[in-house]
């Protein structure tokens, strides 16, 4: 179950000047984190987001395992970047904002950037993409997302070549069509949905089974 913090927005008198940086904070604890509360998370993003001179813009916040991206504020919280509603999010580790593995994980940090928002790790100081290196940052992690895409497409090639290797049939089951019985059928002049239905098969395979019969002449 998703909880929401709300905070006080922007109205136009009180909007922030054009410098200032709209910060969203990001945490989550799942609820098989005993002992583990979302408020020490948060007291510590706060602060430093105010060391920074940070504006936050809002708080999203998570109570369920972080293995899927199925989580209500994980998700508005995408929706509000993807229109610019701030310009940094911050997250107190990497494993609080997803544990879906290596390249789903870069991949959503790289779907902040392609909508132009930054991102910091307060715990993994090299998780930053808003300072100096914020080029670098970005350059890596992309290499890294595309290395592990490889990984993933040599190990699927290697699983397959071990399953050949063992005689497994891959792919689609072979169909075996009786097509000696089909010739009956449409000869006792039923239709080609009947004989389909009765047989289990596509119609098109069916016409193609009865052609393949030599013809008498």
């Amino acid at each position: 179950m998703a909880t929401q913090q709300t905070v006080p927005q922007f109205t136009e008198q009180s909007k922030p000047r054009e410098n200032m940086i709209r910060c969203c904070l990001y945490a989550r604890v799942s609820t098989k984190d005993r002992g583990q509360e979302v408020e020490n998370q948060l007291r510590q993003l706060r602060e430093f987001a105010a060391l920074q001179g940070w504006t936050v813009y809002r708080e999203f916040i998570d109570h369920e395992t972080a293995k899927t991206d199925d989580r209500a504020e994980f998700q508005s919280m995408f929706r509000d970047a993807s229109t610019r509603r701030f310009d940094v999010l911050l997250f107190w580790a990497l494993d609080r904002l997803s544990r879906e593995g290596v390249l789903e994980t870069l991949q959503h940090l790289n779907r902040l950037t392609s909508y132009g928002v930054g991102y910091r790790s307060f715990t993994e100081q090299y998780f930053d993409s808003c300072g100096i290196f914020k080029d670098a940052v970005i350059a890596i992690i992309a290499t890294v997302a595309k290395q592990e895409r490889v990984r993933i497409s040599q190990r699927v090639r290697a699983g397959l070549e071990v399953a050949r290797a063992k005689g497994t049939r891959l792919g689609r089951p072979k169909v075996v069509v009786d097509v000696a019985r089909i010739a009956r059928l449409r000869a006792q002049g039923r239709s080609w949905r009947e004989i389909t239905g009765e047989l289990g098969i596509g119609k098109g395979t069916a016409q193609r089974a009865l052609a393949s019969l030599p013809k008498i002449v």
